[in-house]
């Protein structure tokens, strides 16, 4: 049975500018680097309360991010966010030599990821922007679930010392994870047990993940595990192994294409350390489309009813 409850709906990106002005009272360290979409991506939170502390490069994001290093490299804590395919593939040489090789204490916030920025079409679409960023050594790859988890996302973020990045949402997510819960990059959270199969996602899938578990198990007798991999990188190997020898069945869920994001990072964990049957709720090697955040997470599967099959299919290939 979900013991979740939504609480509502807020976007992940909210979280995000909410705690990056809070923890901007916290260390004076803290500077926030924008591209001309600030009330976009909510750094015009931090930029209203420190506007001594927030510098425009208007629309010019690989320079943002050269000033960002400098910044860092002088003893700030810099965090810079635009739209994630701006700020992962149009700056994909500096964050690789200017901010990984000198494992400079970048921050990135990457807001409109996935499909459900909607009607601004496949260009603004970012559904491989984890493939890249997972692929560069000393970088730290957060998606968080919901509001409260991107607040405790961007604490913990702002808090470690390296190169960093957080994928947020544009449109409403479910609100459904304690705010009191702890929050340890590199530790996913067990949100429900199970026996049977274990469904690992992040961000938004995380919640249409629990709508598929409670309906396996009242459908169909079948007790599925839900885990939130919200730290994509370094993964929690511990965990997804784990859960893998208990359930003999994964399927992985996100919001991503199927090359190179999270049920990647799982397979690589899985073929090493204790191979099982897969299957994959992804974007499928295509690009986006036009259309209302819920009209395209439907219509290219992810959703709990998709979720569901896939659990079906993995446990018809179980070998007992």
């Amino acid at each position: 049975m979900n013991k979740y409850i939504k609480k509502g709906n807020k976007p992940t990106r909210t979280g995000f500018g909410e705690a990056l002005a809070l923890q901007g009272e916290k260390d004076e360290r803290i500077v926030v680097v924008g591209a001309d979409v600030t009330g976009s991506v909510l750094t015009s939170f931090f930029a209203k309360k420190f506007p001594e502390r927030f510098f425009s490069m208007g629309i010019a994001e690989q320079n943002a991010t050269t000033v960002a290093v400098g910044l860092a490299l002088s003893g700030k804590i810099p965090f810079f966010s635009c739209y994630a395919v701006f700020a992962t593939f149009r700056n994909a040489d500096q964050v690789r030599i200017s901010v990984c090789y000198n494992n400079a204490n970048v921050k990135i916030a990457g807001g409109h990821s996935g499909v459900t920025v909607g009607p601004d079409g496949a260009t603004h679409q970012a559904l491989e922007d984890i493939t890249l960023m997972r692929s560069l050594p000393n970088m730290t790859i957060v998606v968080p679930c919901d509001y409260d988890q991107a607040q405790k996302a961007t604490i913990a973020i702002a808090e470690m010392n390296g190169p960093a990045y957080i994928r947020l949402s544009r449109a409403n997510v479910p609100m459904f994870t304690d705010e009191n819960a702890s929050f340890e990059l590199g530790k996913a959270d067990i949100l429900q047990d199970g026996t049977d199969v274990v469904i690992i996602a992040c961000g938004s899938l995380v919640w249409e993940s629990l709508v598929a578990a409670e309906e396996l198990q009242k459908n169909h007798n079948i007790s599925a595990a839900v885990i939130n991999c919200h730290t994509i990188k370094p993964i929690d190997t511990e965990t997804i192994t784990e859960y893998a020898r208990k359930c003999g069945a994964v399927v992985s869920a996100e919001e991503h294409q199927i090359c190179g994001g999270l049920g990647s990072a799982v397979a690589e964990v899985l073929v090493k350390n204790y191979p099982v049957p897969m299957e994959f709720i992804a974007m499928q090697d295509r690009f986006g489309e036009s259309g209302e955040p819920d009209e395209l997470l439907k219509y290219f599967g992810f959703d709990a009813e998709n979720i569901i099959k896939a659990v079906l299919k993995v446990i018809a290939r179980k070998q007992f």
